[in-house]
């Protein structure tokens, strides 16, 4: 791969801040330069090594080969508008947003008939914890990141945003902007506002402390990404609110099932769902473990 001469990174946290230093890892870039919205996370940027200077002015991002959009997805928009008339010839956009539909919209509308130069992606390898002090350089290694090209993306420049992905130890997949989200509602997006709903349901109760007391590790596994970053899953929840209230109804129309074989003591009908998940499961983790030898 050809290094990257200049990356500009927007938004320095756990997903730009990772980028930047797997590219500075793997001897990918040169000149790392970050911008984002107040000054403390960027100074920290520069104290950890994340970024090698700090931006001042979208003018500086003109001669860039590669910019990375690292914000959440609802602050995209306003972000792409700035961007857009400092956008060199060569300069390629892309972004790390869970959601893809709302952000290819909202680049279509800042960068016009330059949209071809924006190459959407999403690397699934997020954290509970967020900002620029949990960045590191491996995040990204033997993770998958998504990218979901636009018809007006010119093949040579998805093959550069995969390479950058790649040389941060990604394995990369495509989807469209659509399969991507529905996809995404099903095993990311809904499970992320079940975890925040029943920890959000138990903290509203008369005994929390006594329950919260007692729980371990069954509550704490299941709950882990109720840490994460709520302004992050707020703008993500939103912006695929048709996709995720699908896979919520589902998933609500599951748990009445599962009621009924309750209500019924239904023991051979819990039994058999217990085991059909079960299985379904340990498949779905065994296929994640690596092949001897590797």
């Amino acid at each position: 791969m050809i290094p990257f001469s200049k990356v500009v990174v927007c938004g320095v946290g756990l997903i730009g801040g990772s980028f930047a230093l797997a590219l500075k890892e793997a001897g990918a870039v040169k000149d790392v330069v970050g911008f984002g919205r107040t000054r403390a996370p960027l100074d920290e940027a520069i104290r950890l090594g994340v970024i090698d200077r700090i931006g001042s002015d979208w003018a500086e991002a003109a001669d860039a080969d590669l910019v990375l959009l690292g914000m959440p997805v609802g602050q995209m928009e306003p972000v792409m508008r700035a961007l857009a008339p400092h956008l060199g010839a060569q300069t390629i956009v892309t972004d790390g947003g869970s959601t893809k539909s709302d952000v290819v919209a909202s680049a279509r509308v800042a960068f016009g008939a330059r949209v071809g130069q924006f190459v959407p992606g999403h690397p699934i390898a997020g954290a509970e914890k967020s900002g620029v002090s949990a960045a590191r350089a491996d995040l990204y290694r033997g993770k998958r990141v998504v990218l979901t090209p636009l018809a007006e993306n010119a093949a040579d420049l998805v093959v550069r945003v995969r390479e950058a992905w790649q040389a941060c130890g990604a394995n990369v997949s495509e989807l469209t902007p659509a399969e991507h989200d529905s996809v995404f509602a099903a095993v990311s997006h809904l499970p992320h506002i079940l975890a925040y709903a029943l920890v959000h349901q138990l903290a509203g109760r008369d005994n929390a402390d006594v329950l919260f007391g007692f729980a371990a590790g069954g509550f704490r596994d299941f709950t882990r990404i109720a840490s994460s970053h709520p302004e992050m899953w707020r703008d993500i929840c939103l912006a695929n609110r048709t996709a995720l209230i699908k896979e919520l109804d589902a998933y609500m129309a599951e748990l009445m099932k599962t009621r009924v074989l309750l209500a019924a003591s239904d023991s051979a009908g819990l039994e058999a769902m217990f085991a059909s998940a079960r299985d379904r499961r340990d498949a779905w983790i065994d296929s994640l473990l690596p092949l001897p030898g590797e």
